[in-house]
């Protein structure tokens, strides 16, 4: 004589259509009082017991865990349409394209579930053979969002990626720094538009690209020497002896700086106050209406790629090759030269933003913080420049001369 099941044991019937043993359980009501049910299936009556079996473990152990169907891709795409909010644009399209061809395509279509760490650390080692080391931490950490949100929504018991160690990937293109005939060389290749400016700050204060790129001219400032303050050049002119920039903000989503540590006031040496006054000078008032010292033609801020394409046209006019350098790589000679010249390590270290540099004091809209001199002094001596009469400091006026 057959046993009923008892209440909370589940169902098992036998699916005529699909020809396969069905075991059904009620785990629970939804928000809106509908019953949650879930399904195993199996050949005979014993692997759908088994199936049962699992989901009634699982379920006792206060997991809800997702239908058998339920894929690495479906983890993956669920992170990417709501782990998102609030990412940079670009960021968002890069972690984007890295999942849709690297990891829904090796291991999308494995159930989420039965994913182990073997599988994720063979996948990690093919990849190592194409991607170079940070894309394929990238990559992993696509993966290992994506499924820890999944666990925290009851849909896999753990996430197996942090049992797994990120392999060495394929060697990248080394990172590089200018020699000081380089850096004289690339100084030099004015090609008249807005990118020479943009590489003589970069390379003389060590500011990031992303940094300069969202350089405002009221962070451009000249000291006022009866008022005492640093005074935006808008304001200030150019006609005075010291000019630093305010280096507080970037293109970074929200407009932040990459580290509180990297908020920092740099003294301008005297051929980046040059560039700048050039650059002023050049655009018509009613040119400056975003803000931005760089900008694109609408006068929004520059793309990366805009940016390193106009950087390579400044190159070409150089003996370097402009295919093997970057616009960041002006940074890394800014270090580079400064340790040359013998600067302390502790010093470059607060100019590249590598360390805390001193307190605020808010004045109006502005905030006043004292100026790191030393990068300015220093490639003011290693790059001086034209002759100047004594007592002729950083932005005088030409005509003083």
């Amino acid at each position: 004589m057959t046993t009923r099941r008892g209440h909370g044991d589940g169902g098992l019937h036998w699916d005529e259509s699909r020809k396969r043993w069905i075991a059904t359980i009620t785990t629970g009501y939804d928000a809106r009082g509908k019953r949650i049910t879930r399904k195993a299936s199996g050949k005979t009556k014993t692997e759908a017991k088994l199936k049962l079996k699992e989901i009634l473990h699982d379920h006792e152990d206060g997991l809800t865990v997702a239908p058998g169907g339920y894929t690495v891709a479906d983890a993956v795409r669920d992170w990417l349409q709501f782990g998102l909010s609030g990412r940079d644009e670009q960021t968002v399209t890069t972690l984007t394209s890295l999942a849709n061809n690297h990891v829904i395509p090796a291991l999308g279509a494995r159930q989420l579930r039965e994913l182990s760490a073997d599988d994720v650390d063979k996948w990690l080692e093919r990849e190592s053979k194409g991607l170079g080391t940070q894309s394929l931490e990238a990559v992993k950490s696509i993966l290992k969002r994506a499924v820890t949100r999944a666990q925290a929504r009851d849909k896999v018991k753990r996430n197996v990626v942090l049992l797994c160690e990120t392999p060495k990937g394929r060697p990248g293109r080394l990172s590089k720094a200018l020699t000081l005939e380089q850096a004289e060389e690339v100084l030099a290749a004015d090609d008249g538009t807005a990118m020479h400016s943009y590489i003589v700050v970069s390379l003389l204060t060590g500011a990031r690209t992303e940094e300069i790129r969202g350089l405002r001219w009221d962070h451009v400032v000249a000291f006022d020497e009866e008022r005492q303050a640093w005074i935006p050049v808008p304001e200030a002119g150019w006609n005075h002896k010291k000019f630093a920039i305010y280096v507080w903000r970037s293109v970074r989503a929200g407009g932040d700086t990459k580290t509180k540590k990297s908020r920092r006031s740099l003294a301008l040496p005297k051929r980046a106050v040059d560039a700048l006054r050039a650059l002023w000078e050049a655009c018509p008032p009613g040119g400056r209406g975003s803000g931005l010292v760089y900008s694109a033609a609408d006068g929004t801020e520059l793309d990366k790629d805009t940016v390193r394409r106009a950087f390579r046209r400044v190159l070409a006019r150089t003996s370097l090759d402009p295919k093997q350098w970057a616009p960041r790589e002006m940074r890394h000679s800014f270090v580079s030269l400064l340790d040359d010249a013998n600067v302390p390590i502790e010093k470059i270290s607060r100019l590249v933003g590598h360390a805390d540099t001193t307190t605020t004091e808010p004045v109006d809209r502005f905030q006043i913080r004292p100026v790191i001199q030393d990068g300015a002094t220093a490639m003011d001596e290693i790059f001086p420049g034209d002759d100047e009469e004594e007592g002729q400091g950083n932005g005088s006026d030409p005509e003083e001369r």
